[in-house]
């Protein structure tokens, strides 16, 4: 696979001569068992130098994912909803936390869905609460404090620092896979395009650049070029302005990374 990758090379040139920062935050979806995939995911951490927030379904999550990750200071436990079930009816996108059920019931889900996982994890657990397909109703997002979380996080650069009073929103901004499509690589001149743009958008003070920038993976259906193509992107993000982010804590993690 060959890729032009001279567009994004130029705008990191630019923030290095500038001397900017990229705040820069890799989130990676649907853990909830060790497979060979997260092995690979694993492997890409300490190759790169940088943790990956792994959003865990918490109704799944299984032992030997608390194990595997107690082990690996790296791989970053957060909340991805509770079920990952689709509540909307057919005619609207999914979704498991708008309002297309009693808001008791969705609340008491996002509650059951950081206990288990502080249960699980303890003090590992990163408060950021992902809500699946990225889609979360504004009133749910106002309960979220109240619940443990101190963050939110979805898609596209965030319209506001803090939506509530208590809780950050810091959200994914590139996702190589084509989802509406083969499901396998998008064009890598048009993701190389894309992330260029948001840089630049960002330079120029269009977007928020305090926003960490959000590298968004799904382990479980990557192929080849998907792997190969995260890790580049990575790569040069890192060598360029990039400086990895996580969420400060309270409480120091336990645990190195194999």
């Amino acid at each position: 696979m060959s890729i032009d990758w001279r567009p994004l090379e130029t705008e990191l040139d630019i923030w290095q001569m500038q001397g900017l920062p990229l705040p820069l935050w890799w989130r990676d979806d649907d853990a909830v068992s060790v497979t060979p995939q997260l092995e690979t995911l694993s492997g890409l951490t300490r190759t790169l130098g940088l943790p990956v927030h792994l959003a865990i379904i918490p109704r799944d999550a299984d032992a030997g994912l608390v194990e595997y990750i107690g082990r690996r200071s790296a791989l970053i436990p957060v909340v991805h909803g509770w079920a990952h079930q689709n509540h909307a009816p057919p005619e609207e996108k999914k979704s498991e936390f708008r309002l297309h059920r009693p808001k008791s019931d969705i609340l008491a889900d996002a509650r059951a869905g950081f206990e288990r996982l502080h249960g699980l994890f303890g003090d590992r657990l990163c408060p950021i609460f992902v809500p699946p397909w990225n889609r979360i109703a504004t009133e749910v997002v106002r309960e979220l404090p109240g619940l443990g979380y101190r963050v939110v996080s979805t898609t596209t650069p965030r319209k506001t620092p803090m939506p509530v009073p208590g809780l950050e929103q810091i959200n994914t901004h590139l996702d190589p896979i084509d989802w509406r499509g083969t499901r396998g690589l998008i064009a890598p001149d048009r993701l190389i395009d894309q992330t260029t743009k948001m840089l630049r958008d960002r330079r120029e003070g269009r977007t928020d650049n305090a926003e960490p920038f959000g590298i968004l993976t799904h382990h479980l259906v990557h192929d080849p070029d998907i792997w190969t193509f995260t890790q580049e992107m990575l790569r040069r993000l890192l060598d360029g302005p990039g400086l990895a982010w996580t969420l400060p804590a309270t409480n120091t993690p336990t645990g190195d990374p194999e």
